[in-house]
């Protein structure tokens, strides 16, 4: 049996009176309407609390795989960065030897032409991928750079010292390539100067002899 529901009257277009199942407020199982006992509510109640439960562990889970992987990209990235540092530095070691031609040649002023401006370019590329050169006169000693060869005293310097720098060093980033050989003055005190004696005619104006008669 199919139950017209409809408030309007098709046929006469009035307002059709509530039923007696209506008006007594009992629910139309028709319509969908069930109602909820205290169990059933109670029941749904825990399966929404289930339901959350598993949400907030799923969330969980995959914010922790979120920062797996980020600290995976951050060490593969690092690790990346150290292959390519490496495998710059040692071509850059490879070609020290040259770099130290180019120094020896503009040293005795052979470095001109075209074979100084090859140099220059040679050079410029080295440093802009990080190579770095160190090793200058008056700088202070550091053995963890400096490779001593020779050795010397002096009043001069007050403490070790680079007094000349035999074959220059390199870098790449925070990593030595080369030490550079260098001379090193260490400071020697001496002997303390000896003040000059008094010409034999200085006058003492305390001496009594010298008073005159």
């Amino acid at each position: 049996m199919v139950r017209d529901r409809r408030r309007i009257d098709p046929d006469t277009g009035e307002v059709r009176p509530p039923t007696p199942e209506e008006e007594a407020g009992v629910p139309d199982p028709e319509a969908g309407v069930v109602p909820e006992t205290a169990e059933e509510a109670e029941l749904v109640g825990s399966q929404e609390a289930e339901l959350k439960a598993q949400l907030d562990e799923r969330t969980a889970d995959l914010q922790r795989l979120q920062a797996e992987y980020a600290n995976y990209r951050k060490r593969i990235d690092r690790d990346r960065e150290v292959v390519v540092n490496t495998a710059k530095a040692s071509v850059a070691g490879e070609l020290l030897s040259v770099l130290d031609d180019i120094e020896r040649a503009a040293q005795h002023g052979d470095l001109t032409g075209a074979f100084k401006a090859v140099a220059d370019k040679l050079v410029a590329t080295l440093e802009r991928t990080g190579l770095e050169s160190f090793g200058h006169d008056g700088e202070p000693f550091d053995p963890s750079v400096h490779e001593a060869v020779q050795h010397d005293t002096s009043p001069d310097v007050a403490g070790p010292t680079v007094t000349a720098v035999l074959r220059r060093g390199y870098r790449f980033g925070d990593r030595i390539v080369r030490a550079a050989l260098v001379a090193v003055t260490d400071h020697d005190p001496g002997v303390s100067p000896v003040p000059d004696e008094p010409p034999s005619e200085w006058f003492d104006p305390n001496d009594k002899s010298n008073d005159k008669i």
